[in-house]
């Protein structure tokens, strides 16, 4: 199971690049991209989605975290792109005195796997506050791209 013995900070969320839709900071981790009058992009919004369907039942509603699993907004604030998604594709133990605590390995999940860019969007968005605990009112559309992209990872 993977242990980090020191985590990466994402750093500066502000997009700088747009590959259909999709968006990416400096250093080519995605993220998000909220505009003024609130519509988010269609990664954030799907990454709302995917966290309610596949997450949250551990990770609680929001990613603000349980008695049974830590706040992944709190998380996504001291690891990078990289690191959330070697955890969340390897699985994760911390086994102390009394409070043990396992991540099953999601590699094999097509619902997770297919959509880990957008979890991890939706959960940048939150823990810098972009974002709050309410299903994003206005998105923006799926691309083409992004479509063929899902059915193409689904097997579709």
């Amino acid at each position: 199971m993977p242990a980090f013995a020191e985590t990466t900070p994402p750093g500066d969320p502000k997009p700088v690049k747009d590959e259909d839709g999709k968006y990416f900071d400096a250093s080519g981790a995605p993220t998000y991209n909220i505009k003024p009058d609130g519509t988010v992009d269609w990664f954030t919004y799907s990454g709302y989605r995917r966290y309610h369907a596949e997450c949250h039942v551990c990770h609680g509603p929001d990613g603000m975290g349980s008695t049974y699993a830590p706040a992944l907004i709190d998380s996504v604030k001291v690891m990078n792109f990289d690191q959330f998604s070697e955890v969340v594709v390897g699985g994760r133990q911390n086994i102390s005195s009394g409070n043990d605590k396992v991540m099953p390995s999601f590699g094999l999940n097509k619902n997770v796997m297919c959509y880990l860019d957008d979890i991890y969007v939706y959960l940048r968005a939150r823990s810098n506050d972009a974002l709050g605990r309410v299903r994003p009112a206005k998105r923006d559309d799926k691309t083409q791209g992004t479509t063929d992209a899902e059915k193409a990872c689904l097997g579709e």
